[in-house]
């Protein structure tokens, strides 16, 4: 498999970089992170120089291949990331864009793309565990309405969110993954109480989300009723795809400097970190590889990831848990200090294992969907 760019990526790679060097020494200072309502203005700011530029459609309407590499421009150049665009621009909106009618991509994708809307995500819920197909949120329809009663945890940016990609329970009665419903819930609708969450970080991009008696529209179901777990395939395909492009190009510039940190403070000597170091970066050029291979699958396959994508993420997962915990070994006494750095991202690294799809259930969709193997009871 070729994996070096074609004459086009590389026309692309050659202009992005371009201009980001030109753009990038003009941006505002970035807001103090407790300050969501600033991130949120800043991160649409940044969004909106990027559609005025012509690159908002990269991460839906250009091809995999050059989605990765301003992924890989952008985090190389230090340009904002998508921040409180995250759900909206990596997620909802790639799913709205592949499965939604022409109607809701007309309302739906322009707002993303000019940043002028952000999304969250209502997946998680408190009594469901890792297990997704077990949420209990209720949506009965009324009408032109779903009225929708439960809760969501782990609710990313709720707080500053316009709309809500939301999962429901439409068919009690259904095989659990069969009587789910994909709903996008505009946030300022009667009956939400949103309660952020602190991590262990300090920060509050989380949320618990509570639903009593809220009406969505029809109008704003995407795909069939009860055809919510296919549709949810597909938004989790992109998180776990090439969501994770930026991270991966982020890992490996934080192994560099922590092999010069470690040269400068006398760690360096230590073979056994040496060799941890040169495992480290072989791992993470490995996944860079992947990453490649993951894009050029989704562009046979008409740009949707595919299970491939579960694979990255299990291993990426561990590996920047890893990577992390390395940084503590090269801080030495240092890493109890909040105000080092890596240190707070050694703690929200401890999540992600966690987030997108437990490492247990990764493991789950390789044995069973690329395997073959016979599913657990």
């Amino acid at each position: 498999m070729d994996l070096s760019d074609t004459p086009e990526e590389a026309a692309f790679r050659a202009r992005l970089r371009e201009w980001l060097a030109e753009v990038l020494p003009a941006l505002p200072p970035k807001p103090d992170p407790s300050d969501w309502p600033g991130r949120r203005a800043y991160d649409l700011g940044w969004q909106r120089t990027l559609y005025d530029a012509g690159y908002a459609d990269v991460h839906w309407d250009a091809s995999p291949a050059l989605r990765m590499i301003f992924l890989e421009e952008s985090e190389k150049a230090g340009a904002p990331y998508v921040g409180a665009n995250f759900v909206g621009l990596l997620h909802a909106g790639p799913t709205i864009a592949a499965e939604g009618t022409d109607a809701q991509r007309a309302r739906w994708l322009p707002p993303i793309r000019r940043g002028e809307e952000v999304w969250c995500q209502g997946f998680s819920e408190p009594d469901a565990g890792s297990d997704l197909a077990a949420l209990r949120t209720r949506a009965r329809r009324d009408g032109d309405d779903y009225v929708v009663t439960g809760s969501k945890i782990w609710t990313s940016h709720a707080e500053v969110a316009d709309w809500c990609e939301l999962l429901v329970r439409t068919d009690p009665d259904a095989p659990r993954h069969r009587g789910i419903t994909w709903l996008a819930m505009p946030m300022d609708a009667e009956g939400i109480t949103v309660r952020p969450l602190r991590t262990l970080a300090g920060s509050t991009e989380f949320a618990g989300v509570f639903l009593d008696e809220v009406r969505v529209p029809a109008a704003n179901r995407v795909g069939a009723e009860n055809d919510g777990w296919r549709v949810t395939m597909v938004t989790l395909s992109f998180e776990r795809g090439t969501a994770f492009v930026g991270e991966v190009v982020a890992c490996r510039r934080v192994l560099r400097q922590l092999a010069c940190t470690a040269q400068e403070n006398g760690r360096w000597d230590d073979p056994a970190l040496r060799r941890r170091l040169g495992r480290l970066d072989a791992e993470f050029r490995a996944l860079w590889r992947l990453t490649q291979w993951n894009v050029s699958e989704a562009m046979a396959n008409g740009g949707v990831p595919g299970v491939g994508g579960s694979v990255f993420k299990l291993r990426y997962s561990g590996a920047r848990q890893e990577l992390y915990d390395t940084a503590a070994d090269v801080l030495g006494p240092d890493a109890l200090d909040l105000d080092r750095p890596w240190v707070l991202d050694r703690l929200s690294s401890l999540s992600y294992t966690i987030a997108a799809g437990t490492s247990q259930i990764q493991r789950n969709i390789v044995a069973e969907r690329m395997l073959g193997l016979p599913k657990g009871r």
